[in-house]
């Protein structure tokens, strides 16, 4: 009976090492991943963070700002 707890225990104990060595291994991975990203953003991120994000009227749900001012400066020409 005593050889049938020792089994469990070490099973435990080998299944608990392995579990926090994947941890590390995704938590490393995971910290080499970010440090290979720069914070600049380039050019396609910069024109999207200035356009205006109207995602009803990309949709064609709504009609959207940018649609509104472009017919109005048509009409006064």
């Amino acid at each position: 009976m005593m050889d049938n707890a020792s089994t469990s225990a070490q099973r435990i104990r080998i299944g608990l090492t392995g579990l926090a060595f994947a941890f590390l291994l995704v938590l490393l991975g995971s910290v080499i991943s970010r440090s290979g990203s720069d914070d600049t953003p380039n050019a396609v991120d910069q024109a999207a963070m200035n356009e205006p994000s109207e995602p009803l009227a990309e949709l064609g749900v709504a009609p959207g700002a940018s649609n509104t001012q472009a017919d109005n400066s048509s009409e006064t020409e």
